[in-house]
């Protein structure tokens, strides 16, 4: 099931967005202001954000701004201004599709699922990552090395995904925390060290010399870039 962040400060919309979306049943948040929708963008995963202009607190081209700079998640701007310009500076900062208000509810949706379809098919569900002797199979979650199984934990593999996604990023261990434990903060502020040290035993060749999983000192970690393969 796709995950859906709506950033629009109109109730009427809302409410219309919101029956939409679960007639095609998508999971989805909705936010009414920009600062809450970053928030919620930090703390949770969304498969496509549909992102309003005019938003309180923080205009919808620095929220844009914003989530492209931590993720390159799909974004599809539904608004009233419909001038050159702006067309052209939401495009420049890489949203996928601008659809001005008035909308058609069906075009809409049309256009939600030919983003998703685009996303889906350049991420590859059946994609296979390559770590060298390490391989990561997106669509079945499946993690191999040297042709064998590795066993990984939920956080394990939530971590694993995180940087594979984001790879040659690098992540604080605050940012780590707000991704994986987005609703209570972990007792042990050790755990992300913990749980670094315990996916590279599993998955490095040499966890006292690790090739994927680099740390970066004083700031926090990063993942090489994948090799892609058959």
């Amino acid at each position: 099931m796709y995950k859906i962040l709506v950033v629009e400060d109109d109730l009427k919309i809302q409410k219309a967005l919101a029956h939409l979306l679960k007639a095609e049943n998508y999971d989805f948040v909705q936010t009414y202001d920009g600062e809450s929708a970053v928030e919620h963008f930090y703390r949770e995963n969304f498969d496509l954000v549909i992102l309003d202009l005019n938003l309180p607190k923080q205009d919808g081209f620095t929220v844009l701004q914003e989530i492209k700079s931590r993720e390159d998640v799909p974004v599809i701007i539904l608004t009233a201004r419909g001038e050159e310009m702006d067309k052209i500076t939401g495009f420049t900062l890489g949203v996928d599709d601008y659809l001005t208000k008035p909308f058609s509810p069906a075009e809409l949706m049309l256009r939600i699922k030919a983003v998703l379809r685009r996303y889906r098919k350049g991420k590859g569900e059946g994609e296979i990552l390559r770590y060298g002797e390490v391989v990561l199979n997106l669509k079945t979650r499946e993690v191999l090395k040297n042709g064998k199984p590795v066993e990984l934990t939920s956080k394990e593999y939530a971590l694993f995904e995180l940087f594979l996604k984001n790879s040659n990023r690098v992540f604080t261990k605050e940012e780590i925390i707000d991704r994986l434990w987005p609703d209570s903060y972990p007792e042990d502020p050790n755990i992300v060290s913990v749980l670094v040290r315990r996916l590279r035993e599993k998955i490095e060749e040499d966890p006292g010399h690790p090739r994927i999983i680099k740390t970066v000192w004083g700031v926090g970690y990063k993942a090489i870039k994948p090799e892609k393969g058959e």
